[in-house]
Formats: structure tokens, C-alpha cells, sequence
């Protein structure tokens, strides 16, 4: 019994080794990573086995699992010729004997025959490779404990070592390992599933966004196609018609902007006057909504980047804080400089977000604001700060209001410059 409890011992460290594998296969990204795992865990339960060998007293035999990790890995992987390679090295320093010689032929034999038959066994289910594979170790387990039978040896320890345990342990992994490719499978499958949403998700966004304003100009359209309309009307329709139509192109530049977030156009942002450019333009949905904006600026801050999306990303976030408040409230904007670093806040008294609505903020096509919104506007924000090398963060509770924390890089040179501006101002008053 002495040779069936060193295999089975051999055979449960083996299962350890596999258990640790498939805990990193877990965190593995990539397929490739995933391969070089397998690669790593074949090699070293090859090197566990021989550390774990077994050797006849009196013969010159030794006796191992080493068989398990290589019909594993040559049908699997395709490593036959690296396997044999690694075991034919590492059973020289046992002695070059008779047991020697067998190994280079015996494993030589195999792995040429695995190499050959690996991408045919790939092509088969999940089933018969599992078949296959003991069936194989079961055959050559029998081949090779056959002359064993006639040593002066525990016949029962042989026949049962070779022919219950290895074909054992290479069913077990090889199940293992079927279970893991299939979570592989299936972890593809969510995500392929997750990019058609996500794409059927921005179809369905944008065609709502895109179908109110064509559809009002539709009608405006047939309106103008009336000659009895006075001078006047017509010139309101094609008015609400032009309105129309920019609501639409905002539509498309929104997502031409996410989809290709980077900043081509580079240029000096005085930070404190293009924000009050943004405010003047939306202060007739402010007086609508009844807020009152209050203001805060450093007027030394200075950044670098795109104007055009540098407004777009702003009113995007203040238009969301004035329509957070319907009923009236009050929209803070601040900004704080230091040499290195530019702080945009934005806060509002709106309703304010939950929890999971703060998380799922920026997620693609999520809204806060149910069926009325697309979640474009924000997707926007956040692709226009990243590529302004900026960050976000947001605060927000319910019935109190939301708070956005913007930070850029400040720019060197233009920091200066307003300091030097500053100083010079306050030198002139004292004067």
C-alpha cells in the first residue's frame, strides 16, 4: 500500500497546485495571460512529480505521477516536445541508466504522437476529450506497469497505482480544466453580450434625440409649404425650425465628441472668463427655472485646452444643475487655483442622487433622468475632462443637492503671467 498512498498523496498536490491556477485564471484579462498560466501549471506539477518520485529498492525504477501533467499538457497545450525536453533532462540527474533510455524513447514517442494529435483532440467536445485523455493515460499507464507486474513488487500497489490513480488524476483535471475554458466561454459571451447592449443601447439614445427635433421641423415644414401664412409666422417657423435643427447637430456632436474625445486644439483658457461666458449663455433657462447663480472666481487660473468643448462640457453640467431645480435654488460656481492644479466646483440644490444613481454616474446611457434623458450629456462631460487630462468628483444627497469637483492642470506660464497681472493691479490702487 506503501506506493498507492505516495500517489495519492503526489495526485492531492497536484489538485492544491490546480485549485491556486484557477484563482489566478480568475483575475487573468486576457487569453494570453490565461495561456501562460496553464503553461506555468503544467511545468511545475511536471517538476512537483519528480520531487515526489518513488524508487524501487534494488531496481533501477522509478515510479511517479509525471504522466498525468504530460498527456495533460501535450493534448491540451501542445507542450509535448517542451515536456519530454524538461523530463528527459531532469530524469538524468537520477542516473544514466536503464530507466534513462526508456524515458527518451517512451516520452520521445509520446510527445511527437501528441504534437501531432493535439489540434485534431481540440476539435472534439468537451466529452469524448475527457474520454480521450484517460483512455490514453489508462493505455499507457498499462503498457508501462505491465513489466512492472514481473519485479518483485506489491502486484496490487502496481495495477491499482497505475491503472485506477493516473487515469484518475488526469480525469479530474481534465474536467477541471473543460470547467474552466467553459467559464472562459461564457465570461466572453457576457461581455460580446454587454457591447451589443451597450451599442443598441446608443442607437436607441440617439434616435430618440435625434427623432423629437426632425420631427417638430417636419411639421414646421409642412407649415411653410402653406402660402396663405403671414410674413411674420413664417419667419417665427423658420426661426423654431432653425432651432430645431441645432438641437439635433448638438445631438450628433455629442456623440462624435465621446466617441473621439481627443483634444485637437490646443490653446490658453482663462478659466474665470470662459465660465462666465458659459453662465450668460444659459442664464435665460436660469431666470426660467427661477435660480440664482452665484459666483467665486480665482482670477488667476489659467489652463490649457480645447475652448469649443471646454464650454460644451460646462454647459452640459450646469444646464443638468438648473433642471435639477424646477422649482428655483441656487447654482454656486467656484474656482480655486495653485500653481499646479486648477479646481472648477459646480453645486446645486437640486433634488440631489442616491447612492447607486452617484455610481452609475458616467456609465454609458445611464440617466438620472429616466425615460426623458439618454445619459449622453454626462458620457460627454467625462470623455471631454479625461481628455483634458482632468478629474471628477462628485458628492451629492438627496433633497440637498449635488457637487462637482473638476480639477486640470494649471498652466505654468499663463499662472504667472495672471499673478504678474494681479500684483501690478494691486500696486496701481496703492498708488
Amino acid at each position: 500500500m506503501e506506493l498507492i498512498e505516495h500517489f495519492f498523496f503526489n495526485l492531492s498536490l497536484l489538485i492544491v497546485l490546480l485549485f491556486f491556477s484557477m484563482l489566478w485564471v480568475e483575475r487573468a484579462e486576457s487569453l494570453r495571460t490565461i495561456q501562460i498560466i496553464a503553461t506555468v501549471y503544467i511545468i511545475a506539477s511536471l517538476l512537483l512529480c519528480f520531487v515526489f518520485t518513488h524508487r524501487i529498492e534494488g531496481h533501477d525504477v522509478i515510479l511517479d505521477l509525471r504522466k498525468i501533467p504530460f498527456i495533460i499538457g501535450g493534448l491540451y497545450i501542445g507542450l509535448g516536445p517542451l515536456l519530454a525536453s524538461l523530463t528527459i533532462i531532469v530524469r538524468s540527474f537520477y542516473g544514466i541508466d536503464t530507466g534513462f533510455w526508456l524515458t527518451i524513447f517512451f516520452y520521445g514517442s509520446l510527445a511527437i504522437l501528441f504534437w501531432r494529435i493535439s489540434p485534431w483532440f481540440l476539435k472534439l467536445s468537451s466529452k469524448k476529450r475527457i474520454l480521450f485523455s484517460v483512455s490514453v493515460s489508462f493505455l499507457f499507464s498499462f503498457v508501462q506497469s505491465f513489466p512492472l507486474g514481473f519485479a518483485d513488487m506489491n502486484q496490487f500497489d502496481v495495477w491499482f497505482s497505475y491503472l485506477f490513480i493516473q487515469p484518475l488524476g488526469v480525469g479530474v483535471i481534465a474536467y477541471f480544466i473543460e470547467e474552466i475554458y467553459k467559464t472562459i466561454q461564457l465570461r466572453l459571451h457576457v461581455v460580446k453580450l454587454k457591447r451589443l447592449e451597450t451599442v443598441e443601447q446608443m442607437g436607441a439614445a440617439i434616435c430618440h434625440e435625434i427623432r423629437n427635433p426632425l420631427t417638430a421641423a417636419i411639421g414646421f415644414v409642412q407649415l411653410l409649404q402653406d402660402e396663405s401664412i403671414s410674413r411674420e409666422s413664417r419667419v417665427q417657423y423658420i426661426s423654431i425650425l432653425r432651432n430645431e435643427l441645432k438641437s439635433a447637430e448638438q445631438v450628433i456632436q455629442n456623440y462624435l465628441t465621446f466617441s473621439k474625445p481627443e483634444i485637437e486644439l490646443v490653446e490658453p483658457l482663462i478659466v474665470h472668463e470662459e465660465l462666465q461666458q458659459i453662465i450668460q449663455s444659459l442664464q435665460v433657462l436660469a431666470n426660467r427655472n427661477s435660480v440664482h447663480i452665484i459666483t467665486n472666481y480665482s482670477y488667476t487660473g489659467a489652463i490649457e485646452g480645447d475652448s469649443q468643448k471646454f464650454h460644451q462640457c460646462f454647459v452640459n453640467i450646469m444646464k443638468n444643475a438648473i433642471e435639477a431645480m424646477p422649482n428655483g435654488g441656487v447654482l454656486t460656481v467656484e474656482t480655486m487655483s495653485t500653481s499646479s492644479n486648477m479646481t472648477i466646483l459646480v453645486q446645486d440644490t437640486g433634488a440631489g442622487m442616491t447612492a447607486e444613481q452617484l455610481n452609475r454616474l458616467g456609465e454609458p446611457y445611464y440617466s438620472t433622468k429616466g425615460e426623458k434623458g439618454t445619459g449622453l450629456g454626462i458620457m460627454v462631460v467625462y470623455s471631454i475632462v479625461h481628455a483634458m487630462n482632468g478629474r471628477i468628483h462628485v458628492e451629492s444627497e438627496l433633497g440637498v443637492g449635488t457637487r462637482f469637483e473638476f480639477t486640470f492642470p494649471s498652466s505654468p506660464t499663463l499662472f504667472e503671467q495672471n499673478e504678474i497681472h494681479k500684483n501690478m493691479s494691486v500696486l496701481v490702487m496703492s498708488g
